[in-house]
Order: structure tokens, then C-alpha cells, then sequence
């Protein structure tokens, strides 16, 4: 828009209105807001959290890449139990009644919310009806809001969400990060604000609970687990013994213990492994904790809850107040929050603004399988051959058909040479794109080289049909992502990235 106006043969100066409108519509071009949603549900609580995003433009040389500079909780629900019918499945309906509540109360509407995630840990995961909550969030929770499940997503949420990262980031410090759960303790290694490794394991505060009168009424098959390596026998859960519950407490905190000293693992801790176990680039110089077992660990919860949570707290810090070659213990910002955070906080990237599509319409994709390829693409004279054996080959390792939706990733180093374009869009021609494609192709890249590379595809080899180029998003293989609509302005794309493990828990029995 021209600052100068021309009428009747004379030049103004545009009036205050219309110099705010230029920098209004400036300010929306290199920043975004963005309205999140992270709800948890887990193996003994689930609660809600709206925050708001600020996004703002790289400003080094031409780049469209967005990052985070602010983050702001607009509104946190209480903490509820997660609500569990007779037969042990998740009661979506309450969910859902919880979730409108939720927004009643905010004052927010579904169409408000731009971006989130719904998170199912623990225990909640692996409900038969798991991926039935997943849809049912989906529909329900907002305009873009995506539903997941992972215990390497939920290593991470923590991390970031407790402030365990960010401590890492300003110390620069190793961290070694433990988020203790309802039904599983998630591990983060951090170093300079770098999550370098993480591990999960089924230990946590929900393993067993009481019912309404007190007693003891329902175990975890991780209390099996302990009480076979302990020698312990019972048919039922009221069976245990109170000295026997406390083995069994015990147990568990010594397996924590063992992974926080990198001890050898024995059986009962490659039993409880969920993930890898940690992978260790160095000691930790603190040790920091979230989760629901966390408020009793720092002291801001003394009541027991009618689980084990107060007595793995208590026995937790027995046991490192005795041993002298663990961390240094510091407190983060959250703890029985800490997933939720992360989940309305650090699941959300937006694309650069130099995409490429010829329609929007197939707007919004879910759960969009990536692939990330390995590939060099920083030179000239690509081989055509090698890069498409190279998609395809990738396509096999996950299991993927190539006529299925799919998110194919790289980087991009270098000039944006037509050459070297043309060569990736002939490789992902052979590879994705023959016969006619029917199902989305979602490209995704690093460097600004989003809408060059779709605009080949599309133009010169009539690949546009379904097809979206982003760039300014870096992704890795074996993750998903959930594409949101246009944000315009400044004409963006959000996407959720997230890991999913529905099928390896749709088949436990419970």
C-alpha cells in the first residue's frame, strides 16, 4: 500500500488512521497470535489449560521462518479425576462435558481456539477406546485442535511445560528432568536448553487406588511386575498387606533411583521400560521434578489422594537424602501442570509465508505420517535415481503406502538454483507421484524454498492437485503432524507435530 495518496492532482500525507493502518497491517504481517488449547488425560487426572502463542518473523536476512517469543496462560481449569467407567474404559462423555465446561467457563468458544493438542497419557492410552477419545476430541475440542498419545511426546511436554528446559537454556546447565505420573515416570536429559535424550517407564503414583470407602480396590499390571520380583503372592489387590504395600513402594522408588545413578539395569527395570532407556552424554548437575507425585516431593501437597503417589514421594526422598551421587535437586515453575503446558504450548509451529497450494480445500489433515528421508540435497547435480529410491525406501521403513497422505521432510542448504529444484521435484515425481496422486502430499522444509519447489511440481509437471509446500518447519522422521487452515493475515499454516502409539496400545488388555 502506498503511504501517498494522490487526489485531484495534489499529494497528502495519509491521516494518523491511515499511518496506523500501514503499521497495523505490518505488524500482522511479521507477528502471530495464535489462541492454544492443551487438555490432559491421564492415568489419574486430567485438566485444562488456554494460552496464547506469540509468533514473530525472523528478522535474519530473508527468511520467513516464525519463532515463539512470548507464551501466556490465559486460563487453567481445576484438576480432576479422570473419570473411568465399571469396565475400565475412559467415560467420554463425562470428558466431554468436562471439556465444555471448560470453555463455558473461559469464556471461549470452540472457533476462538486456533491450535492444541489433546494428550493421553499413562494408563489412559491404553483404554481399548483410546483412539475413540482421540476422534471425539478432535470433533469436539475446537477449529484446529489435534488428539495424541506418546510417551516420548509426553517426555518432551513435560520438559518444556515444567520450565525444565528453559532452566537448562538460562544455566546452561545439565538437567535431568523426571516427571512422575499416575502411571508412568518420563525421563528428559537436557543440556544447554537441548533435549538430548529421553526414556519412560511404567512407574507412578496411580499403580494402585481405593475406592470410596478407603480400601484397596484396583492395581496396575506394574504391581504384578514388582511383587513377582519381590516374591510377594495375591489374588486380590486387598490381599497386600500393608508392609507388603510398602516392598512394593520401596521397589519401585529403587528402580527410579537406579535410572537417576545410571545403574546397570536388572530385570525388573527392563520389565518397567517403556521407551530406550536414557541415552547419557554427561552427568546431570541438577535434577529437576513435575507430575502429580512432584507436589509431594517439593511439599506443596501433603494429603495422601488414595494412591501411592504420597508414599512415592516419601520414600523418594528417603532414599536421596541417602545417596550422595545423584544431582543437586531444584525446583521448576510447574509440576502437576507441567504436560498440559507443554501441551498448549509447545506442540504448535507455523509454517513460513512462502508456501505453495493450489487449494486449501483437503484443510485440515490429521495424523499425516512424516518421512524424512536421508538425503543430500546441498549440492548441484542431484541424482534423480538415488533421491526417489531413497523417498521410496523411506515410504517401506514406516510402512507406508505411497498413495496414502503423506509428509515428505528434508532440509535444504544453499542457493534456491532451478536447477537443484527441479531435480527434487522429478525425485518426488518418480517417488510420490506416479500414477496420478490422489491423496494429499504435504512437503515439508526447512529453507525458504516452499512455494519454488510446489510451483514446479505444480506448473511444470502438473502435480498440484492436493499438493501443500511449507517451509520454515523442521521435522524428523517417525513423527505426525496435523495441519491446520490459513492464517491470514500473515498468510501461514499452523501444524501440530506429535507422536502416536494407538496401535501398540489398542491391544492391551485391561
Amino acid at each position: 500500500m502506498n503511504p501517498l495518496i494522490a487526489h485531484e492532482g495534489h499529494e497528502h500525507h495519509p491521516s494518523i488512521q491511515g499511518r496506523k493502518a500501514v503499521a497495523d497491517s505490518i505488524w500482522e504481517q511479521e507477528h502471530i497470535e495464535l489462541v492454544t488449547v492443551g487438555i490432559d488425560i491421564g492415568s489419574s487426572t486430567s485438566h485444562l489449560i488456554f494460552a496464547k502463542v506469540h509468533l514473530q518473523r525472523r528478522t535474519q536476512g530473508l527468511s520467513s521462518r516464525y519463532e515463539v517469543i512470548k507464551r501466556e496462560i490465559l486460563w487453567q481449569s481445576p484438576i480432576r479425576f479422570t473419570p473411568f467407567l465399571d469396565n475400565g474404559l475412559i467415560d467420554a462423555n463425562a470428558l466431554g462435558g468436562f471439556i465444555e465446561h471448560a470453555y463455558f467457563d473461559a469464556g471461549l468458544h470452540k472457533h476462538d481456539v486456533d491450535s492444541g493438542a489433546v494428550i493421553l497419557t499413562g494408563e489412559a492410552i491404553k483404554r481399548s477406546n483410546a483412539r475413540a477419545i482421540d476422534e471425539l476430541f478432535a470433533e469436539q475440542a475446537g477449529k484446529f485442535v489435534c488428539a495424541t498419545a506418546g510417551h516420548r511426546l509426553e517426555c518432551v511436554l513435560a520438559a518444556h511445560g515444567s520450565g525444565a528446559v528453559e532452566r537448562s537454556r538460562r544455566s546452561r546447565k545439565r538437567i535431568l528432568h523426571v516427571d512422575i505420573g499416575g502411571g508412568t515416570t518420563k525421563f528428559a536429559l537436557i543440556d544447554g536448553g537441548n533435549i538430548v535424550s529421553i526414556a519412560a517407564y511404567a512407574i507412578g503414583g496411580r499403580l494402585m487406588a481405593t475406592d470410596d470407602d478407603g480400601a484397596w480396590s484396583r492395581c496396575d499390571d506394574s504391581i504384578y511386575k514388582v511383587s513377582d520380583d519381590l516374591g510377594i503372592t495375591f489374588d486380590d489387590v486387598s490381599g497386600i498387606s500393608e508392609p507388603q504395600r510398602q516392598q512394593i513402594v520401596t521397589r519401585l522408588v529403587e528402580v527410579l533411583l537406579g535410572v537417576m545413578r545410571r545403574s546397570r539395569p536388572d530385570r525388573l527395570m527392563d520389565d518397567l521400560l517403556l521407551t530406550a532407556p536414557l541415552s547419557w552424554s554427561g552427568l546431570p548437575e541438577e535434577m529437576t521434578f513435575s507430575g502429580g507425585v512432584s507436589e509431594f516431593i517439593y511439599g506443596r501437597e501433603t494429603q495422601p489422594m488414595g494412591d501411592l503417589a504420597f508414599d512415592l514421594a516419601n520414600e523418594l526422598n528417603r532414599q536421596l537424602r541417602e545417596a550422595s551421587d545423584v544431582p543437586h535437586i531444584a525446583d521448576v515453575q510447574h509440576g502437576i501442570r507441567a504436560t498440559v503446558i507443554g501441551a498448549s504450548q509447545f506442540t504448535v509451529q507455523v509454517s513460513g509465508k512462502t508456501i505453495f497450494a493450489d487449494s486449501l480445500d483437503f484443510l485440515p489433515l490429521r495424523n499425516v505420517p512424516v518421512i524424512h528421508p536421508n538425503i543430500d540435497l546441498s549440492h548441484e547435480g542431484i541424482d534423480v535415481g538415488k533421491v526417489s529410491e531413497e523417498i521410496m525406501s523411506a515410504c517401506q521403513m514406516r510402512d507406508i503406502e505411497r498413495d496414502s497422505p503423506i509428509s515428505l521432510s528434508f532440509e535444504w542448504k544453499g542457493d534456491p538454483s532451478y536447477q537443484r529444484l527441479r531435480a527434487v521435484a522429478d525425485a518426488i515425481d518418480q517417488a510420490l507421484c506416479r500414477p496420478e496422486r490422489v491423496a494429499p502430499l504435504v512437503i515439508v522444509i526447512d529453507g525458504d524454498v516452499g512455494r519454488l519447489l510446489g510451483r514446479i511440481l505444480s506448473k511444470e509437471l502438473n502435480k498440484g492437485e492436493k499438493l501443500l509446500s511449507l517451509d520454515g518447519v523442521i521435522l524428523s522422521d517417525l513423527d505426525f503432524i496435523d495441519v491446520g487452515e490459513l492464517i491470514s493475515p500473515p498468510g501461514v499454516i499452523p501444524l501440530v507435530i506429535k507422536s502416536l502409539v494407538f496401535d501398540s496400545a489398542q491391544h492391551a488388555e485391561h
